[in-house]
């Protein structure tokens, strides 16, 4: 289930456009993240828009070259055991792919097509359950 060249061009593109609002669009993540699962609020800091800067940033790093090998494994790996050790589990990542797809389409709009939600839906499979994998979160 890997991520296509066509998809990964798609997904960077669609990111590149959504950075021109990286800051509102970091923190309207996790305000949907919260809106879905108002529990995970306390694994993270008061400053949700510095955290979701981070997030942005590793996410478009990751999509650098997703495509070839899959998400970059050093990187999964960093995540993964800072995941596991902030007591995420596997049933976490659905509201936060969920809040991810809001933040696109609440961004990106009209260019949010079903084609481009599919690849980011597909993307984020890849990249999470590598994270579980690589974290052996349970």
């Amino acid at each position: 289930m890997s991520v296509t060249a066509a998809e990964a061009e798609m997904l960077r593109t669609s990111f590149h456009e959504l950075r021109k609002n990286m800051a509102p669009a970091s923190v309207a993540f996790y305000e949907a993240l919260f809106a879905r699962a108002p529990g995970l609020r306390k694994m993270f800091r008061d400053d949700i828009a510095g955290q979701g800067m981070r997030f942005m940033t590793t996410l478009g790093a990751i999509l650098t070259g997703i495509e070839h090998s899959g998400p970059e494994e050093a990187r999964i790996a960093t995540l993964a055991e800072g995941h596991r050790l902030m007591g995420v589990k596997p049933e976490h990542f659905a509201p936060m792919g969920e809040a991810l797809i809001a933040t696109l389409q609440d961004g990106l709009g009209d260019a949010f097509t079903p084609e481009l939600k599919a690849a980011w839906e597909k993307a984020y499979a890849e990249i999470s359950a590598g994270i579980i994998a690589a974290g052996r979160i349970a």
